[in-house]
């Protein structure tokens, strides 16, 4: 039986990216494209580009997940909302937020096709910290 595309893309954020490179090929469609709009302005990623910026975030990250706050799909389309969470190879014992987002996924054969993504950088205010210390 084959996953939903909840599951494709709960799985893929879940997935630990920057220590996990050959799992951008299985959850990625080779010609997927990301719309993304940052507090560094707009941006559009292809599979290479997206693979960078993981491959980026590992020189500075010891570890980095996101947790997934809210979960929508219907037919092919998820929609998220989450934060990034890591802990910094300045300071690995200590977690930090570095990042909100809000996606939208379309899949394609299985695979995140289509993306549009809002971020903005995270912060460790006793609110944005209340879903993930109550777990």
């Amino acid at each position: 039986m084959s996953k939903t595309a909840k599951e494709i893309v709960t799985s893929f954020y879940e997935t630990d990216l920057i220590h996990t490179p050959e799992a951008f090929s299985e959850y990625l469609h080779p010609e997927v494209q990301l719309d993304w709009t940052s507090s560094f302005g707009f941006r559009k990623k292809n599979l290479e580009d997206i693979k960078m910026l993981f491959e980026g975030m590992s020189t500075s990250f010891e570890t980095l997940r996101c947790e997934i706050s809210h979960l929508v799909s219907e037919k092919s389309m998820v929609t998220l909302r989450g934060s990034y969470i890591a802990r910094l190879i300045e300071n690995p014992e200590k977690e930090e937020v570095i990042a909100h987002c809000m996606a939208i996924w379309e899949l394609k054969d299985d695979k995140l096709y289509r993306g549009y993504m809002i971020s903005q950088h995270g912060d460790n205010s006793k609110e944005s910290l209340a879903s993930f210390l109550s777990k």
